[in-house]
């Protein structure tokens, strides 16, 4: 905890934020205001958890982005998974995905209708699930962004190794760099700066947003998810905008590497191929997903089942999607801490602990 505790250090953080008040003074004195995505949802929580939003000036606004896995995943995708409870289908997944709701269900409800669903604590608990249980089909729901790819989709080297047959997985995997030229091209969003996440650029590297920061001129700072990595990202982004620079950083480094981890990638670029994927809230974004490649077909649950993750109605009075946009910040939208809590969730961002709404919850009602 020594280590953890120097990026937590009270006089080094106070001493950062005087330095943040002094250049967005200059930025005011150009008329000018920052507004800072931070795209993960664990930097979204961090930033809740140590009042990082409150010590900031007026015109230093951070708004929060599509980084929550959960979040995005697209009600189409809840249903396809209950539907498969229907059929005898046993669901491996996280906890976390059990209370999103899909069109009008949750896999809790599935659940408690008798539908066979199991929480896993790691992806090899589903292998174990289909080695324990030979005659029942398994299937793993595999969503989330680069950081968890990999560690998903062992499951297809495991099973293969072990002859498994009866493991599949649904995938809903997404792709971070699609989504920032999707939230640059948006002119709702009106973005200036961008704090980039730092476990999926552990996975990616530095060098894959260099061609987004060249295209869009937005300047971009990696950072990772103590109190004065996030100050310290906001203040190179303040330098930057009170500069008229628009430069890649990676304030990370002691985690990322420019060309990220390479076993992890190989595995990915094995197994997975792009595709087109839709974004809940957001829509579809072209070449922001990954499914599995034709020849690990037997392993796509999709396919095995001929199911579709299109489609899905989620509550229309849910204002999720404008959340995820930067729209809007969670309490602007009337059913916060109304009808939606994170005990009885109305939408995807109040269910997960990477949700925006369930941060605002938790540390700033």
């Amino acid at each position: 905890m020594k280590y953890i505790d120097g990026f937590r250090n009270h006089l080094a953080a106070r001493s950062i934020t005087k330095d943040i008040h002094k250049l967005a003074a200059e930025l005011s004195l150009k008329s000018l205001e920052a507004r800072i995505m931070e795209v993960c949802g664990s930097h979204t929580m961090s930033i809740a958890r140590y009042g990082i939003r409150q010590i900031l000036p007026e015109n230093v606004r951070l708004i929060s982005g599509p980084g929550c896995p959960v979040c995005v995943t697209d009600a189409a995708y809840i249903d396809a998974a209950i539907s498969l409870t229907e059929r005898d289908i046993h669901i491996a997944t996280f906890g976390d995905m059990l209370k999103v709701p899909g069109s009008s269900r949750t896999l809790a409800d599935a659940r408690g209708a008798g539908g066979q669903v199991h929480v896993c604590y790691s992806p090899l608990d589903a292998v174990r699930l289909a080695k324990e249980n030979p005659e029942t089909e398994i299937v793993f729901l595999g969503i989330g962004f680069e950081t968890t790819v990999p560690p998903v989709i062992s499951i297809v080297k495991r099973a293969m190794t072990e002859s498994l047959k009866n493991i599949s997985i649904l995938t809903a995997f997404k792709l971070v760099p699609p989504a920032l030229e999707a939230l640059a091209e948006d002119k709702d969003v009106a973005v200036n700066g961008f704090l980039l996440p730092a476990h999926v650029s552990a996975i990616i590297g530095v060098d894959v947003y260099r061609g987004f920061v060249h295209k869009y001129r937005i300047p971009s700072v990696i950072a990772g998810f103590e109190p004065l990595d996030i100050l310290l990202g906001i203040k190179g982004l303040l330098e930057q905008l009170e500069g008229s620079r628009a430069e890649l950083v990676n304030q990370y480094a002691r985690v990322v590497k420019k060309q990220g981890n390479r076993i992890a990638l190989n595995l990915i670029h094995e197994l997975l191929q792009p595709a087109d994927a839709s974004w809940r809230g957001i829509g579809t974004i072209p070449r922001s997903g990954l499914t599995l490649r034709e020849e690990f077909s037997d392993f796509d649950a999709s396919k095995k089942f001929s199911i579709s993750t299109e489609g899905g109605e989620p509550d229309m009075r849910c204002r999720c999607g404008d959340v995820l946009r930067g729209i809007i910040f969670p309490d602007e939208c009337p059913l916060f801490n109304k009808e939606c809590t994170p005990l009885f969730p109305v939408g995807p961002c109040m269910v997960s602990s990477e949700g925006s709404c369930a941060a605002y919850y938790k540390y700033s009602r």
